[in-house]
């Protein structure tokens, strides 16, 4: 990572999310913004390998700044970091283009474990927001048998794909896929981008809510 952006309005966690950022990455070069249409300024104004963003800014909601990197910097890695486990917050969210979803209340040393994940191109995301996903897929059985049906088939997994596919949404990390199958952790990255290119996802969120949809595992 050479130029990140780090979108949050209150300075004492601006600077506690610089120094988690620079303990995972300690090169790269940080941009801040306090606001919503200042970090649009910056989207705007100059390109970034990956944004830290907050959602409740002063100003609008930092899902608009997810969007735009989504729209202008495709190559950029959108993880919201917010204190909001909630479907309202979540799934706009990951509409709009995060790559991943981190909780704030979680200890700075886990934090940096989870960005480090990015480097084998494993999303970040909280557990809990894993099971937030399947929480709320829970309630819509008719929907998921509907949902199940039309992705057999439009798309198919290999085997392994799907074992892969599996693991993800219990929440297993790269290097743990990687031992119970005795790859490479780079041949299970490679797998797991794979799977989520053929299901159109790009959070471990997402993977977890097809995996439910593909009876893989139980919400």
């Amino acid at each position: 990572m050479q130029h990140a952006l780090i979108v949050e309005d209150l300075p004492q966690v601006r600077e506690w999310l610089v120094s988690v950022l620079r303990t995972a990455f300690p090169l790269v070069e940080v941009s801040l913004a306090g606001r919503r249409d200042e970090a649009l300024r910056c989207v705007a104004e100059r390109s970034f390998d990956l944004a830290l963003v907050d959602l409740g800014l002063p100003d609008g909601s930092g899902v608009d700044v997810v969007g735009a990197l989504r729209h202008h910097q495709p190559q950029a890695l959108p993880v919201v970091v917010t204190i909001y486990d909630d479907d309202a917050h979540l799934f706009p969210a990951l509409q709009a283009g995060a790559f991943g979803y981190l909780l704030k209340d979680q200890p700075p040393e886990v934090l940096v474990a989870q960005l480090l994940r990015m480097i084998d191109g494993e999303p970040p995301l909280s557990p809990p927001i894993a099971r937030r996903v399947l929480a709320h897929f829970a309630g819509g059985s008719q929907r998921r048998d509907v949902l199940l049906r039309q992705m057999e088939v439009e798309v198919h997994l290999s085997e392994r794909e799907t074992e892969v596919l599996q693991r993800v949404a219990k929440g297993y990390t790269l290097p743990e896929i990687a031992q119970q199958f005795g790859l490479s952790r780079h041949t299970v990255g490679d797998y797991i981008k794979q799977v989520y290119r053929k299901l159109n996802v790009s959070s471990r969120a997402e993977a977890a809510l097809e995996a439910a949809r593909r009876g893989l595992v139980q919400p």
